[in-house]
This record gives structure tokens, C-alpha cells and sequence, in this order.
């Protein structure tokens, strides 16, 4: 990799991120790590297709059709071409909106493959090959996850949101998918980051379409970060730690070393983690134990009369406040520990089916809402995040008690969704807008994505064929 250069920008965090990220080439990047950057892509294509029919992305396709200029840029779905900004937001709208899509959690949680469709429109602008699009969803990877285990306590715990993140990296990825020199990523980097910060009001209380349209927003502020810094458009290189920057303006207790220490002895993309279940990151073990409960023991939802979920204090603070036991959108609901074990319990899965409008209102599920108790547990919390446990207590109504402890749910690196469950989960996602033989090629492609010469053409393949 680059050796350091003389002068003040080589000094600053982001010379080094942008000086790494301009050097880092296809063959650096070990097997293992191209093995999950395809695993990754998959997940965030299906999550993409399934997000498609989505009123949210709808509504936000609609707007583009009316704003977004043509382009080199595919949009998922529609096979339509437009400006890569447009096409980053449009793409990453369809990624988030199910809140389906991979998730990381250190002292920050975040959503990496929320980045890739930066990585996609921009090795489209100027016909790049799978190779390259494999370098750029690792470099997303990489150091947005790195970005969540710097700050202690996580900016979450200050009242930001991690879109906050996601803007100092879509940069990186644009900067380097448009073959910028260090220099003009660096300067990316301080365009985005110094105008694109997010409170943390999109994920508290009743919730709405914003909480899955922030970090689509904070890739496409990156996507045109880079190509304002391609033309020479200047950003302030200390964004990170230097005056006035997100470390002097969010407050102290950063571990800055994290950014940049020991890039590319191990990569972070396998520690990554994908969902089983298109809901908040913290319902996932909790859900996971409730449904070993009540399939093994075949209860039925009139034979449960209390559900006690010990967890961490963030769980009970933003799952389970008042709002969250009367959920009436996709968002709240999905967000709702309540309302995700109470159709848990009634349902006996927890899908995109449990999220609809009428499912919301299902009068099995909300009578199940107000038999869940969440409990902060101090213990649970010592263990956070390193183990996301959940003690989970069900008294039925003739007397029984069912308890059982889990401290990480399917889809974590501990405990990976297979090949054959993410084409599983891809599939039924694609299914209303490919056919099977359109869903068969763009699956294929996907795991042959190294012998895929253009990113183009690629991209033609999720296209829908319905």
C-alpha cells in the first residue's frame, strides 16, 4: 500500500482511509473475503426485489421519475437508466426498506450493504467489471464497520443515527469505484461527511419512512461527494479529528486507531451478519427463542398468558416504549419488540407476510401485543455487544412456565445463514418481480461475479421480467 505523504492532509485519519482505499486492488482481497462480498451482494439484491413493491420505494421512484436525468446507472426493478446519484438513492431505498439487509452491531449498529448500491452505480458510470464491484462492497464493509466500533459509547447512544457514518464511507466507495486519486477521495470524504449528519429521532419513538430512507440518503450524499471532488471540489480533510470534527462535535471517548489499524491483515466483511427476519437487529434473538419455545411445545396463542424477554436497556428504551405496543406502519411495527413476538406467537414465523397493513391489524396478533413484558437486564448488558442475549420466560394460562436463553440469533457470523438460506431468502423476495429463470440468472451471476465482465450488464439481469 501508498507510503505516507509530507504535509497535513497525510497526517489526518482520512489520508489514510482515502490512501488505502485508492490502492486497494482485487488480488489483495483474500478468498474468504470475495466468498462473503458475494454472499453479501445476493442478500442485498433479493432485499432490493423485495423492496421494490414497497409503497416507500414507489412513493421515491415516482419523485425520481419526475427529478433524476438519464444516466448510466441501472434502477433494481425497472431496468431504467438514470444519473448514478439518483440510481444510489433509488437502489439503496429498495436495499433498506424492508429493513432486511445484513447488519453489524459493535458499539454502533449499521447496515454496510446500505453502501453497495454506490459501488454499483458508480463501476457502471464507467463500465467496471465484477472484479472491481467486489472491491468496492468490501471497502463499504470494511470501513463502515470500522466506523461503528470507534466510538464509546456509539454515536446511537449520544442521539445520532448511524447514517451519521455511512456518509464519511460512501465516499470511499464512489471515490474509489471512479478510480479517484487519494487526494480527491480524502476530499470526498469531507463534502459528504461535513453536511450529512442524522438524528437519531428516525428510530425513537412512532416511526416513519425516514428511518429507512437516512442511510439511502447518506450513500447518494457520497455517491455526489465524489463526483464533486473528481472535478476538483474541495472538502476539509480533518472531518474526523480535527477541529470542529465528528470527534470534537460528538464528544470524546473515540478509539480513532480502529479506523485505520491493521487494513488489510483481516477484513471485517466476515464478521458481518445477515437477517432472518426483516426486523430491528435487537428483535432477532428475542424472536429466535420465543418461536423455539412455541413450536416445540405447540402452544397456541390462547395458551400463553405472560412472555417475559430479559434484554439490554436499548431494547426496552427503543423497542418497547408506549408507541411501540400499538404499532399502526411497517416501521413502528418492525421496530416494535412487542409486535414482532406477538406475531411470532400467532403466526408461528416472523416474514414480510407479519408486516403488512392488515396484518398490523390482525386481531390475533394485537391481542398477543400486551402479554409481552420487555425487562432491562444488567446482567444481559455486561455482555452487549459481544453476546446479543435474550432470557426469555413464557407462563402459559394452565400454569406451565417455559424459559430459555440465546445469545445470538441465526444469521450471526456464530451462527451464518448458509449459501442455500440466503438463496432461500432471495428467492422468496425476487419471486414477485422474476420469473424463476430470471431469478436463476442473476443468482448465478452473483456467485460467478469474478467472470462477470461489466458491471452493466450485470446490473440488466435484475430487471423485472413480471
Amino acid at each position: 500500500m501508498a507510503h505516507s505523504v509530507p504535509g497535513q492532509s497525510a497526517e489526518t485519519i482520512t489520508a489514510k482511509m482515502a490512501r488505502w482505499a485508492a490502492d486497494l486492488r482485487f488480488e489483495d482481497i483474500p478468498d474468504s473475503a470475495v466468498r462473503e462480498a458475494r454472499r453479501y451482494l445476493l442478500d442485498t439484491l433479493g432485499c432490493a426485489l423485495g423492496g421494490y413493491k414497497q409503497e416507500d420505494a414507489e412513493i421515491a421512484l415516482e419523485v425520481l421519475d419526475e427529478v433524476a436525468g438519464e444516466g448510466p446507472a441501472t434502477v433494481i426493478g425497472s431496468g431504467r437508466r438514470i444519473d448514478v446519484v439518483s440510481a444510489a438513492l433509488a437502489n439503496a431505498l429498495m436495499v433498506r426498506v424492508m429493513d432486511y439487509n445484513d447488519i453489524y452491531w459493535q458499539q454502533d449498529p449499521s447496515h454496510p450493504s446500505d453502501i453497495i448500491p454506490a459501488a454499483m452505480a458508480c463501476a457502471e458510470r464507467i463500465d467496471k467489471d465484477g472484479r472491481e464491484l467486489i472491491v468496492g462492497i468490501v471497502l463499504g464493509h470494511e470501513f463502515e464497520m470500522r466506523l461503528c466500533e470507534a466510538a464509546f459509547p456509539g454515536i446511537r447512544e449520544r442521539g445520532w443515527h448511524h447514517a451519521t457514518l455511512t456518509a464519511f464511507v460512501s465516499p470511499i466507495v464512489a471515490g474509489r469505484m471512479l478510480n479517484l486519486p487519494w487526494e480527491q477521495i480524502q476530499h470526498a470524504i469531507g463534502i459528504s461527511a461535513s453536511r450529512h449528519a442524522t438524528f437519531g429521532a428516525v428510530t425513537a419513538g412512532k416511526l416513519t419512512m425516514m428511518k429507512n430512507t437516512v442511510d439511502p440518503m447518506a450513500t447518494q450524499s457520497g455517491v455526489l461527494a465524489a463526483l464533486l471532488a473528481e472535478k476538483g471540489y474541495t472538502g476539509p480533510e480533518h472531518v474526523i479529528d480535527g477541529k470542529e470534527g465528528i470527534v470534537h462535535c460528538l464528544g470524546p471517548e473515540w478509539k480513532l486507531d480502529v479506523l485505520t489499524e491493521g487494513l488489510g491483515e483481516s477484513w471485517r466483511i466476515e464478521r458481518c451478519g445477515m437477517k432472518a427476519f426483516p426486523t430491528e437487529a435487537l428483535t432477532h434473538t428475542p424472536i429466535s427463542a420465543v418461536l423455539d419455545i412455541v413450536i416445540g411445545n405447540d402452544l397456541s396463542p390462547d395458551d400463553v398468558a405472560t412472555v417475559r424477554i430479559g434484554s439490554t436497556a436499548r431494547s426496552a428504551d427503543i423497542l418497547a416504549d408506549p408507541s411501540k405496543y400499538d404499532p399502526r406502519s411497517k416501521e413502528t411495527a418492525d421496530h416494535s419488540l412487542p409486535y414482532v413476538i406477538a406475531a411470532a406467537i400467532a403466526d408461528r414465523q416472523m416474514t414480510p407476510a407479519q408486516l403488512t397493513p392488515e396484518k398490523i391489524m390482525d386481531p390475533t396478533i394485537r391481542a398477543q401485543l400486551r402479554k409481552v413484558k420487555v425487562i432491562a437486564d444488567p446482567e444481559i448488558e455486561k455482555v452487549f455487544p459481544a453476546l446479543q442475549r435474550a432470557d426469555v420466560e413464557i407462563d402459559t394460562t394452565d400454569g406451565r412456565t417455559f424459559s430459555t436463553r440465546l445469545d445470538y440469533p441465526k444469521g450471526d457470523p456464530r451462527n451464518p445463514l448458509t449459501d442455500a438460506e440466503i438463496e432461500a431468502k432471495f428467492d422468496s423476495l425476487a419471486a414477485p418481480v422474476l420469473t424463476d429463470d430470471a431469478s436463476a440468472r442473476l443468482k448465478e451471476a452473483v456467485w460467478s461475479l469474478e467472470q462477470q465482465g461489466s458491471v452493466t450488464e450485470f446490473m440488466a439481469l435484475a430487471k423485472s421480467d413480471r
